[in-house]
């Protein structure tokens, strides 16, 4: 009689314990670079993230039969500052009134990061629904043994969400904006789905950058000299030190790092008027989407934000032909600027019977409230329905 194959999970100190041939061999084709080896590498060996940052890097494996078969990005929390899936009531209930400890707590997760793609990376030709299963049924023996109060998985996909809902975690969901690319030929293709007024809303906007003299253009990681990797660092601590929630995770070291390991993935906007840099943005490129991450201005200039950040971003995409576009969290503005609401999802495990059985019945009501918000900010959505269109009005100035 054959044995049942044998599935053992390993935790692992660092990227470089786990290996990066093994991470390369689990990839999914078109990853988002975000879970790259030389990201995840890159937060550790410049400190952005470790044990007194409250990010334990504690990475994951799990084995059958010798052979690694799956890995996520893992870490142990002491708080839950970087996370963007605020879990900071739970805590209080745990410890207020269940007199039971939430931190440290362990969660699969890239730091930093609130886009959506693979948290669990399993191996291409193994049986995905039967390695799921198994790294879902090994987690509660790994919280056991660490100890942490449970473990989170952040920002997974729908479908890999399920899967862990199918496997017992319970499932949370959110709402961030994004954009879609349907096929469009150009700026004012993507301007003839708003009416009138919208449409010329965002052409005003545009149009202040000509007006000023201000010119807006991407580079890539193979462009950042050390002076823009200094510019790069400053217009970040600008957003930081401009609001009273601005946390300061990452580094000067860290950008001039993944300049040099991962430039292709780097998409650095950078907006200028003769000749002085007035503020930027930093952006993962994917393979079919773009991510807005960071974004600042040393200098105030109206609508240079929306300019930065969403419009010169949606041109990108149009011009390489990528599908989607996600600018980050939060922002309800981004719906009058043609960003649609769109779930986002997290999993999560919790050891304490009591502590899960409450969490638990929020998260129902708060599913609820998702969906009524995702359906009544579609209803007030700029965009009709996709179709190519010429446009009625004068063209779009460009920005680049």
């Amino acid at each position: 009689m054959t044995e049942p194959p044998a599935f053992e999970l390993r935790t692992h100190a660092s990227m470089r314990h786990l290996g990066q041939d093994t991470w390369q061999q689990l990839l999914p084709p078109g990853r988002p670079p975000f879970l790259s080896f030389e990201w995840l590498d890159a937060l550790e060996r410049t400190g952005c993230v470790g044990e007194d940052k409250g990010w334990l890097p504690q990475h994951i494996t799990l084995h059958e039969n010798g052979v690694c078969v799956a890995a996520a990005p893992a870490y142990v929390k002491t708080n839950s500052e970087g996370e963007f899936v605020f879990d900071y009531s739970w805590a209080r209930h745990s410890e207020g009134v269940l007199r039971a400890p939430y931190y440290p707590k362990l969660v699969l997760a890239v730091p930093f990061t609130p886009a959506t793609g693979p948290r669990i990376l399993v191996r291409a030709d193994s049986d995905r629904a039967r390695i799921m299963s198994a790294f879902a049924r090994a987690l509660p023996q790994l919280c056991a043994a660490l100890p942490v109060s449970g473990a989170h998985v952040l920002f997974p996909s729908e479908g890999e969400s399920a899967e862990l809902t199918q496997a017992g975690l319970a499932e949370r969901r959110g709402v961030q904006f994004h954009w879609t690319n349907p096929g469009y030929r150009d700026f004012d293709d993507f301007l003839s789905r708003m009416n009138s007024k919208k449409r010329n809303q965002l052409k005003r906007e545009r149009r202040e950058m000509h007006d000023r003299g201000v010119e807006i253009r991407a580079l890539s990681g193979r462009e950042l000299t050390p002076e823009l990797v200094d510019f790069v660092f400053d217009f970040y601590l600008s957003t930081v030190e401009k609001f009273a929630w601005g946390r300061q995770y990452l580094c000067r070291e860290l950008f001039e790092e993944v300049a040099k390991t991962m430039p292709d993935e780097l998409h650095v906007v950078v907006a200028e008027q003769a000749g002085k840099r007035l503020g930027g943005a930093f952006n993962f490129l994917g393979k079919d989407a773009l991510y807005g991450r960071y974004w600042g201005a040393t200098h105030e200039v109206p609508f240079l934000h929306f300019n930065v950040c969403f419009y010169f971003g949606i041109e990108e995409c149009i011009r390489r032909g990528l599908s989607k576009f996600e600018p980050g969290a939060g922002g309800e503005h981004k719906v009058a600027r043609g960003f649609e609401p769109t779930v986002t999802y997290s999993s999560h495990y919790l050891r304490h019977r009591q502590l899960d059985a409450a969490v638990r019945d929020f998260l129902e009501r708060e599913r609820e409230a998702v969906t009524e918000h995702v359906a009544q900010s579609r209803a007030e959505g700029v965009l009709r329905p996709f179709e190519h269109a010429e446009s009625i009005d004068e063209p779009s100035p460009s920005t680049k």
